[in-house]
């Protein structure tokens, strides 16, 4: 199976793909940051690197479903495809980071991509406000995140919001992470891990 966590920057969704990996034993597939080339360009210019970045993920984050597919054990995935074609890319664009021209370049690309495309068999969203964002970016405190604006991160989540209240490729389970905190708090955990069970047991 194709288990995958959606959520904005700082929701805690590595947090939890390394949990639910240790408890369950699958195999986790983190997002492409630490040796990314582009995410410090893109943070210090967004207009300038916006399409390389989101490129780089997009290419990234399709090889990755590909691999995924041709194992035959369950993966956990950090974060999906979807989040950088119906949210990180189209915000860029409407905030006048991405140029028209890129943008359509790139909604081409993924569109073809797309088409070749299974959806996660489980998808779970992580659900938070923008101050429980930006107090757990601060908390783990990436240098290159010190410059992400509360309007962006508003942004996204509001983009977020109208993604998640129109998915209907596959099942959903939805996390509001403000109200719990998994990573510290061994109950709360167990609450997803319970949610969770509910949800597998309806795909066998």
């Amino acid at each position: 199976m194709h288990i995958a966590i959606a959520g904005n920057i700082g929701s805690g969704k590595t947090s939890l793909t390394r949990l639910l990996s240790k408890h369950y034993g699958w195999e986790a597939h983190f997002e492409d940051v630490e040796t990314n080339p582009y995410l410090n360009n893109f943070y210090e210019d967004m207009r300038r690197w916006s399409f390389n970045l989101q490129i780089y993920f997009l290419n990234s984050r399709f090889r990755q479903i590909v691999d995924i597919r041709k194992r035959e054990k369950t993966v956990i995935q950090d974060r999906t495809i979807y989040e950088d074609a119906y949210i990180f890319a189209p915000n860029l664009h409407a905030m006048g980071l991405m140029p028209s021209r890129d943008f359509e370049n790139y909604t081409s690309l993924f569109e073809l991509m797309n088409s070749f495309l299974r959806p996660p068999d489980l998808l779970i969203y992580l659900k938070a406000s923008v101050p429980k964002l930006v107090a757990q970016i601060q908390k783990r405190g990436r240098e290159y995140e010190n410059t992400i604006r509360i309007d962006y991160l508003t942004k996204l989540n509001d983009r977020y919001k109208q993604w998640i209240e129109s998915y209907d490729i596959g099942n959903l389970l939805i996390i509001d992470v403000d109200q719990i905190n998994f990573a510290e708090n061994p109950a709360d955990l167990g609450k997803i891990i319970n949610k969770i069970d509910a949800e597998l047991h309806g795909l066998f």
